[in-house]
């Protein structure tokens, strides 16, 4: 008698490492269990294999404004055009349930960057106006240059907070830094078609 055992693999979720229960399969065709993914998305939708975004993304950005102004300073490598200079403002406030210390304060800050009013320029301007509205760009941390704790920080989207100095003083010329920050703009959940 031949054994009419079904020998397909059974899947596997990447999350808990173990047979998929309720089957949930994203859009992008990865599957994982449903009750794991539904976990994983509580703290950011995207998928863990991935990474493409189900739904928006939201920060722990503290509030605050961000500010953009033209201006006829000419960026090195960008000699072709003038400059955009964004001022991020935020005042001083007490932590959120969503933040490491929730109920202590943390002071007020000022950041200002620095982006080509070129066609490109514009397209990554553009993009940080959507991640500033998502509280994507900032949060409340540890700062990895003073050590202080409970301040406000970067977010893994880095801005060009010189004019000159080159990519060591994060600053301009910088050839490649357009496509590095797109990069880290998508992998926020931020893109063009969006």
């Amino acid at each position: 008698m031949e054994n009419t055992r079904d020998h397909r693999s059974t899947d596997k979720c990447a999350i808990c490492l173990d047979d998929i229960q309720e089957k949930k399969t994203l859009k992008c065709s990865h599957s994982f269990c449903a009750a794991c993914i539904n976990s994983v998305f509580k703290l950011k939708p995207a998928c863990p294999i991935c990474n493409t975004y189900h739904g928006e993304y939201t920060g722990t950005q503290p509030r605050g404004s961000m500010t953009v102004t033209r201006s006829r300073q000419r960026l090195p490598g960008f000699e072709h055009c003038g400059s955009f200079v964004i001022l991020y403002r935020f005042p001083a406030g007490i932590q959120g349930p969503e933040h490491p210390s929730p109920g202590v304060q943390y002071p007020g800050t000022d950041r200002m960057a620095y982006l080509p009013d070129s066609p490109e320029g514009n397209r990554v301007l553009g993009l940080l106006r959507r991640a500033f509205e998502q509280r994507l760009i900032f949060t409340i941390g540890t700062s990895m240059t003073t050590g202080l704790q409970n301040v406000i920080t970067w977010n893994d989207i880095h801005h060009k907070t010189s004019i000159l100095g080159g990519p060591h003083w994060f600053g301009y010329p910088d050839p490649t830094y357009l496509v590095r920050v797109t990069q880290e703009l998508r992998e926020k959940g931020i893109t063009a078609s969006k």
